[in-house]
């Protein structure tokens, strides 16, 4: 069986990661979403083990220290990272493996996976980004602040991806980035 392909998507908070990669898997097959592990606090309506694993500080720390997180990072007060086993136990099946994840996280999977397609989520504007963040109605200002600071950085770095994609449209977004995974995995 042929192996799978790992694809990185990266992009700020906002910019409609999720959205785009929700319509690109109504489409493709033999596909599967990395789920992370995080130590934040679960936003209403999600659930621990499809969204994110929801860890205690601890048990994240004991994952790292064992090596058993593929990429890691603190964000916003958070910790966010990879598991390891899944992934490369979807690619050995022939499973085309999305991750959605950090600038930061991106660059550590990069090096350890430089066969890894990375592609970079971006918004229209800066104010589409802010109007977004604020229409969450989820955070407080404080926090809201530093994930603008934060995606402004993130922004900075597009250019170390593999391809860059516009979110102006959710269905554009999704058809283009679905044309960049079709063309890699059928080179490979």
């Amino acid at each position: 069986m042929k192996r799978g392909q790992i694809f990185i998507v990266s992009g700020p908070s906002g910019s409609g990661k999720s959205t785009v990669l929700h319509e690109v898997f109504k489409n493709r097959g033999r596909m599967w979403f990395s789920v992370s592990a995080t130590t934040r606090a679960p936003r209403a309506g999600e659930e621990d083990g499809v969204d994110y694993f929801f860890v205690e500080k601890d048990k994240f720390l004991s994952m790292i220290e064992h090596d058993e997180l593929l990429e890691h990072a603190q964000f916003v007060g958070n910790f966010y990272g990879t598991p390891r086993g899944p992934i490369e136990a979807k690619l050995s099946e022939g499973y085309d493996v999305v991750l959605d994840i950090e600038v930061q996280g991106a660059a550590q999977v990069k090096a350890k996976m430089p066969d890894a397609t990375s592609i970079f989520i971006k918004p229209p504007s800066f104010e589409v980004l802010e109007k977004r963040l604020r229409g969450r109605g989820t955070e407080s200002e404080e926090k809201i602040a530093g994930r603008l600071e934060r995606a402004m950085q993130e922004i900075n770095d597009a250019y170390k991806y593999d391809y860059v994609v516009t979110n102006d449209s959710v269905e554009r977004a999704a058809a283009v980035l679905q044309s960049i995974m079709e063309i890699i995995t059928e080179r490979k």
